[in-house]
C-alpha cells in the first residue's frame, strides 16, 4: 500500500510535469474532484497535492471553486531571470573575489567550488551531472523541450547541491520550474527548435569542476540573454 504522505507527492510531480508539458493549460481552472477521478485516488492527498503546488506559485486557489494554474506574465519571466542570476551571482561573487588575490579571509570564504563540491561527495556525483549536461544538450540541439525540461531540472538540481546549501537549491529549482513554465507555451509556437535552445550545461560545468567563478558567472550571463531574447523575440513575435 503506497502511504499518503508518498502519494501526495506523486500527484504533485505528475500535476507539475502537466504543467511544465502545457497539457494543463496556463488559466485553466479545475477542481480536486475531477483530479482524484483521472488518478483513481481520493481526494485528501490529491487536496494536499494541489496546495503544494498552490505553495510553489504553479496554482492560484480559487475560492470555493478549486485551482487555476498560474498565468505568468513576460514582466514575471524577466523577474524570475534576474532573481536567479543574482542568487548565482553572489554565490560565485566571493570565489571570484579570492581569484583577484583578496585577503585570507576572503580566500576562505570564496574556496573553490570545486573543492566545495568534492569534499564528501566524490566524482560519482559529479560524473552524474555530467551525465545530466550531456543529456540537456543532445536534446537542446535537437528541440525536444520536453526531455531537455527534465534533463535540464536535474542538471541544475544536483549543480546547486553541489553548493552544499539547500535553501539556494530550493530556490533556484523554484525559479527554473516556473521560468519554463512560462517559456514552454511560448516556446512551443515555433515550428521547429531545433538549435535554438541553450546548451551550455557542459562548459558551466566546466567552470564549476576547475573552480573558475568569472568563467562560470560569465556562461550565466550569457545564459540569461538568451533566455530572455528567445523567449522575448517569441512573445512578440
Amino acid at each position: 500500500m503506497i502511504k499518503r504522505s508518498t502519494l501526495r507527492s506523486q500527484i504533485a510531480t505528475a500535476l507539475r510535469d502537466e504543467i511544465l508539458a502545457g497539457r494543463l493549460a496556463t488559466g485553466r481552472d479545475f477542481t480536486v474532484k475531477e483530479i482524484a477521478e483521472q488518478y483513481g485516488v481520493s481526494a485528501t492527498p490529491v487536496r494536499e497535492a494541489l496546495v503544494d503546488l498552490a505553495a510553489q506559485g504553479l496554482l492560484d486557489v480559487e475560492q470555493h471553486r478549486g485551482f487555476r494554474v498560474h498565468e505568468f506574465t513576460l514582466a514575471d519571466y524577466r523577474a524570475m531571470c534576474e532573481a536567479r542570476e543574482l542568487v548565482v551571482d553572489g554565490v560565485f561573487q566571493g570565489i571570484e573575489g579570492s581569484a583577484d588575490g583578496a585577503d585570507a579571509a576572503a580566500e576562505s570564504a570564496g574556496m573553490s567550488v570545486a573543492r566545495r563540491a568534492t569534499g564528501g561527495l566524490g566524482p560519482q556525483t559529479l560524473a552524474s551531472v555530467r551525465r545530466r549536461a550531456d543529456a540537456a544538450e543532445r536534446a537542446a540541439r535537437a528541440g525536444d523541450l520536453d526531455v531537455l525540461i527534465a534533463y535540464d531540472l536535474r542538471f541544475w538540481r544536483e549543480l546547486s547541491g553541489l553548493l552544499g546549501n539547500p535553501y539556494v537549491c530550493d530556490f533556484l529549482d523554484r525559479l527554473r520550474i516556473q521560468c519554463w513554465v512560462y517559456a514552454v507555451p511560448v516556446l512551443r509556437r515555433h515550428p521547429s527548435l531545433r538549435g535554438r535552445l541553450w546548451s551550455g550545461h557542459n562548459a558551466l560545468l566546466d567552470a564549476v569542476e576547475s573552480g573558475d567563478a568569472r568563467a562560470a558567472r560569465e556562461v550565466i550571463a550569457t545564459y540569461n540573454q538568451h533566455a530572455l531574447a528567445q523567449v522575448g523575440a517569441e512573445h512578440h513575435a
